[in-house]
């Protein structure tokens, strides 16, 4: 009973209620991440909550640096609303939580300038997407999961590592790319 209190954990039916919780707890932020994530893709890619679409997103991301507009509002657009579905659904966690990860850290280079608040537009909101999505990734989907549902088919141990070694190599390469046109624009624009 004295363990039971300060632990506070109770067996039942073969589950502590510990874990049950966890798992009620691992299903609120999948959804609530992911919906998020999914409606701020859907803007880029379809318009939809009224974004700009791939047209509009896409000569936003050309102003901002990101080359070729169109294919990176795509790959942004994607990253959020299909790893934003993928976190909901707890399917194929790790790469899902990579790929948020990977579409937060670019978009947090952009607000990076503005400071740390959203307020002022700087990168506090895209800095918690990512920081939400690398955690599912890391700690699982739980119980409530296609993942669980699945045998943990596209959800193995060794996956959270390869799948971030390769969104942090892309999101690299694009912010660099980003940088490097941003940095020959204003060499240009002081001749």
């Amino acid at each position: 009973m004295g363990h039971t209190l300060l632990c506070g954990r109770s067996h039942r039916r073969g589950r502590s209620t510990h874990s049950i919780r966890q798992d009620i707890g691992l299903l609120a932020l999948r959804l609530g991440t992911g919906g998020v994530l999914f409606a701020h893709g859907t803007q880029k890619l379809f318009g939809w909550f009224g974004g700009y679409g791939l047209e509009g997103t896409g000569k936003a991301m050309e102003q901002l640096g990101f080359r070729p507009g169109r294919r990176m509002a795509l790959a942004s657009g994607l990253g959020e609303a299909g790893g934003g579905t993928l976190l909901a659904l707890g399917l194929a966690t790790p790469g899902a939580g990579a790929a948020v990860a990977a579409a937060m850290a670019g978009a947090a280079s952009v607000h990076r300038p503005a400071g740390f608040f959203n307020d002022k537009g700087g990168l506090e909101f895209p800095a918690y997407l990512g920081l939400a999505g690398t955690a599912l990734a890391v700690a699982g989907p739980g119980a409530l999961s296609l993942d669980r549902l699945l045998g943990h088919r596209i959800d193995r141990p060794w996956m959270p590592a390869v799948t971030f070694a390769a969104a942090a190599a892309g999101a690299t390469l694009v912010i660099t790319r980003r940088r490097r046109v941003l940095r020959e624009e204003q060499e240009g624009s002081q001749q």
